[in-house]
């Protein structure tokens, strides 16, 4: 894969279609009209990649009240994603992307290094897209305590703009 792109806020988001937990197929330009919170993670039933899914679990009511949509991405199989959702209970969707092309699309695709060992992976990273399309918010490297609240909040203030 080559060097990955690095998307900006106020450009299109990269549109996909990619095949979800429970067997179905899901495209970015399914949910136009509506905001989406698109968050990808390193691997399925890791620790920070649980609680990150597990703190928008608990939220999702939260962001469907503002009429957003919440999609976890990882190169997972969906079968690994079913797996991962039915073990914690998670309420999010689960995209798979195996070839890693989404997540070299949106620059989350990146070289890491573990105990001296360099390798390519997921950088935690989230997107917010407005009903249009466009990036509205990215954030990169990612913590996962208190980063569900902090989007949840940039939801909202994009909602309170928009109808403001």
């Amino acid at each position: 894969m080559s060097e990955p792109s690095r998307v900006e806020i106020g450009e299109p988001a990269p549109e996909f279609t990619l095949p979800a937990d429970g067997g179905r197929e899901i495209s970015l330009g399914q949910f136009r009209g509506k905001p989406v919170v698109l968050y990808l993670y390193p691997r399925d039933d890791t620790s920070g990649c649980t609680r990150e899914a597990l703190d928008f679990t608990e939220r999702l009511p939260e962001f469907e009240a503002e009429g957003a949509a919440v999609l976890g991405l990882s190169k997972d199989n969906v079968a690994s994603h079913d797996r991962f959702i039915n073990k914690h209970g998670l309420k999010v969707t689960l995209l798979s992307d195996t070839s890693g092309e989404t997540a070299q699309a949106y620059g989350a695709w990146v070289e890491k290094s573990m105990y001296g060992r360099k390798y390519m992976g997921i950088d935690r990273s989230t997107f917010l897209i407005d009903g249009e399309g466009v990036l509205r918010r990215i954030w990169r490297k990612v913590k996962v305590p208190g980063h569900v609240e902090e989007v949840l909040a940039a939801l909202r203030e994009l909602e309170t703009a928009k109808s403001g």
